[in-house]
């Protein structure tokens, strides 16, 4: 069982460097990240060839910055270190999974 760990501008880009990746873009204020979130963990426990992550946009400025995320939540999903998909606003469970399995088969 995985679950969703925290990732910072200091450790981006090895945490998200090898296979798929789902990183949560969000904020403490962004009602709609906190609905996503549950989607996000269950998904987590669903899913174990996808790593998961979750960011705080406040603290880490310099990514969100990089990959102009702009509106939250946004969910990127990267492969072996790069960008395959950017899926802005709340996104229930089973379509996520269906952009997910895209990616690890």
């Amino acid at each position: 069982m995985m679950a969703v760990k925290e990732t910072t501008d200091q450790t981006f880009e090895q945490d998200t460097a090898e296979g798929v990746a789902l990183i949560d873009f969000w904020a403490t204020w962004c009602g709609p990240c906190r609905m996503q979130s549950p989607v996000v963990e269950a998904l987590s426990e669903k899913m174990d060839n996808v790593n998961f992550f979750k960011m705080d946009v406040d603290q880490n400025k310099e990514t969100a910055t990089k990959f102009r995320i702009m509106s939250i939540p946004t969910l990127m999903v990267k492969k072996n270190g790069k960008v395959v998909d950017q899926i802005v606003g709340y996104h229930p469970l089973e379509p996520l999974e269906a952009i997910l399995q895209q990616y690890t088969d």
